[in-house]
């Protein structure tokens, strides 16, 4: 969903920054939309929470819920939560539900805070598989409060947006997001939830090995979602996906999860999103996550490139970008590489393609110019010890490499490229970087990679690669990065039943806020509950704890009709939990 110009002029300054192409992924927060039953889901889970996490969540659980402006009582409001998050250097956008890894990523590298704007029905009160506002307003907002931890966010998302992919990885994404939508449906019939959870543990079981982008969602699944820190015997709660969590933030710390040190160790222990975790990673520290995080970066073809780089840009299928050792950047969808001893020796892209240095396009070489693809030769010339990005002007001559001259250059490995030079591209100390030829042939041994009919080569300059990551170098080089699910969540469809009975929820929600509590209407809803609405039990403690002070009678209805309730076992622990915060006794979870 596009945004348009009304909701632009909300955007604080950190959200313009952000480049277009993710501006796709931001949706209007439908607010009016929000039912009087989800914002008392809110306010249960969020009272529940300040009252227990403080004894078991990170020190700055509590001073971050104050500092970000996010409210016990109601559903945030994105206009709201930006005022106050850019004072700590943050801001935050509204989603439709799971967005692609990259952009995820991309999102956080520019300190924006991604929020899925629906809110887990009553069923899922506990624990939802899908995001939410309450897990990512309330999870994760808290926590960035803290500096040292923001940076490591903002840090994880500047190198996790680089992460290449395996083409299997968009795959569990939509397997995921479709599971995740289905199961939060409370109208949508098991038959279909069984057949996309068949659908998600075929791709999972026949990943292959982990790509990049696998492993570093593992970082971030064991850390940022599930992260525990402090001592392995006893470990407090930082992970966004547990402090949302009411059922996961008290099983966590239970003897049956098991704690393990955090070590880059976690990047190859996958997760399933729909089941609670076995086990978890604790970390001393936050500074210890940026020391893992960039041990892990060290690895990643980011840091290393070389042939090894190439390779994973070709199977990612994705657009990716290579840097040169002269800073020339390669952007475009790999398709091709030539490599001798180990090295990559020449490399072709297909489609649209540009090159960048700096992270800047070059001019004239955007997609438009680069439109059928691009190739060029890697490395040094056969029996010439020089790299040409080190050659001098003399030494350039000496070879007869300048405009005007007609020459050819033997590459180390057998590519060879005969044509008429034109022209150059130097960056701002004088290196080179590109060399234009005219009526040029390129050819690997018999094979020839470009034909003088095709117009003019651009020859990229380098000995090496010593760079490559996904997506392009310059953001504004390409237009259609990162693609929107098809797959929408769901609108929630009511029926006249439930469309009351969110009725009566805002009628008590009205009592409290206004103060005025009208005895009458409360006996006459409890009434109704009891003879229509069996199974609801947040409504009756709701009303439990406006009456609890003021009308014993009326109280002690409704706590029988909640004793009641607390027999089946899917809400005894519920109710226990929200009683107990009425009659303001210590929770023991």
């Amino acid at each position: 969903m596009e945004t348009d110009e009304s909701q632009e002029l909300n955007w604080n300054t950190i959200i313009k920054r952000l480049p277009k192409h993710l501006h796709k992924f931001i949706v209007k927060q439908p607010y009016e939309q929000y039912t009087a039953q989800n914002q008392a889901v809110w306010r249960y889970v969020m009272r529940l929470n300040t009252n227990y996490l403080p004894k078991v969540a990170h020190s700055y659980y509590l001073e971050g819920i104050n500092k970000t402006g996010i409210s016990i009582d109601r559903i945030p409001e994105m206009e709201g939560m930006n005022r106050i998050l850019k004072e700590i250097g943050w801001a935050a956008v509204s989603v439709d539900g799971f967005i692609p890894p990259n952009a995820f990523m991309e999102f956080q590298a520019y300190n924006v805070l991604v929020i899925a704007s629906d809110i887990r029905t009553i069923d899922h009160i506990a624990y939802t598989p899908a995001p939410d506002i309450i897990h990512e307003a309330a999870g994760h907002a808290p926590i960035i409060a803290n500096p040292e931890y923001a940076e490591y966010l903002r840090r994880f998302g500047e190198i996790g947006s680089k992460a290449i992919s395996s083409s299997k990885d968009y795959e569990i994404y939509e397997a995921v997001r479709k599971v995740s939508i289905l199961k939060e449906d409370p109208n949508t019939e098991e038959k279909e939830i069984d057949e996309a959870l068949k659908v998600l543990n075929d791709i999972q079981n026949n990943m292959g090995k982990l790509s990049e982008m696998a492993q570093i969602r593992n970082l971030h699944w064991w850390t940022v979602e599930y992260g525990l820190i402090g001592e392995l015997t006893n470990p407090r709660i930082y992970g966004a996906g547990l402090l949302s969590s009411i059922g996961e933030s008290e099983l966590c710390l239970k003897e049956g999860v098991v704690k393990l040190p955090f070590t880059i160790d976690a990047a190859n222990v996958s997760f399933d999103i729909t089941k609670q975790q076995p086990q978890l990673f604790v970390t001393p520290d936050f500074a210890y996550l940026s020391y893992v995080l960039e041990k892990f970066a060290n690895k990643m073809a980011l840091r290393t490139g070389g042939l090894s780089g190439v390779e994973k840009l070709i199977q990612s299928k994705n657009i990716g970008t290579i840097e040169l050792s002269t800073g020339i950047q390669i952007s475009g969808m790999f398709s091709n590489v030539i490599s001798n001893e180990g090295k990559a020796i020449y490399i072709q892209t297909k489609g649209e393609s540009a090159l960048a240095s700096r992270d800047k396009e070059l001019i004239g070489h955007g997609t438009n110019y680069h439109a059928a693809g691009f190739g060029s030769p890697i490395g040094k010339l056969e029996g010439i010890n020089l790299a040409i990005e080190d050659m001098s002007p003399r030494d350039l001559e000496i070879y007869g490499i300048y405009e005007g001259k007609r020459t050819t250059l033997m590459f180390e490995g057998g590519v060879k490229v005969e044509g008429h030079i034109i022209t150059g591209k130097r960056d701002l100390r004088g290196k080179i970087m590109l060399i234009s030829f005219q009526d040029c042939t390129v050819s690997h041994n018999t094979k020839i990679l470009f034909k003088p009919e095709w117009g003019i080569y651009d020859m990229a300059i380098g000995k090496e690669i010593i760079s490559a990551y996904a997506g392009p170098a310059d953001v504004e080089s390409f237009h259609d990065l990162n693609k929107v699910s098809t797959v929408k969540t769901h609108k929630i469809k009511y029926s006249e039943s439930e469309l009351n009975l969110h009725k009566h929820y805002q009628e008590v929600r009205d009592m409290r806020e206004n103060k005025t509590v009208n005895f009458d209407l409360l006996s006459k809803i409890i009434k109704e509950l009891k003879d229509k609405y069996s199974k609801d039990w947040l409504l009756p403690l709701e009303i439990y704890e406006l009456v609890y002070t003021f009308n014993d009678t009326l109280k002690e209805v409704v706590y029988n009709h909640l004793t009641k309730l607390k027999s089946d076992k899917n809400y005894n622990k519920l109710i226990s939990d929200g009683m107990q915060l009425v009659t303001k006794q210590e929770l023991i979870m």
